[in-house]
């Protein structure tokens, strides 16, 4: 699962953020709501960074009256094709693992077979 994880951050940013601009803790927060508990603040923001850097995400602070500046990101045009093209290889793997796990289960041998 966290492999899945890793590899869904990398993709891209995902609808938690795609509507609306978003500080990083809103973006954990959305992640959580969705049933993704197991992905923890300390993966996030890094990743956040990383889109930043390859132009996928734009960020903004924004000063905050109940603590430090908060920065906001944004999907990019390029973040949104990468979406595109990261919802398309995800859709392809979900119906091909979808397909493997029903399959029925084999019998299983008889010992010393």
């Amino acid at each position: 699962m966290t492999t899945l994880c890793a590899q869904a951050q990398a993709n891209g940013p995902r609808p938690t953020f795609s509507d609306a601009e978003s500080y990083g803790y809103q973006v954990v927060q959305r992640l959580h709501e969705i049933g993704l508990t197991e992905i923890l603040d300390g993966t996030v923001y890094p990743a956040l960074s990383r889109l930043e850097r390859e132009g996928r995400v734009s960020a903004r602070l924004v000063a905050s009256k109940s603590g430090p500046a908060r920065k906001y990101y944004q999907p990019t045009s390029t973040g949104y094709e990468a979406l595109a093209a990261g919802t398309s290889h995800w859709t392809s793997l979900v119906n091909i693992v979808t397909r493997e796990l029903t399959r029925p289960v084999p019998p299983e041998p008889a010992k010393g077979a």
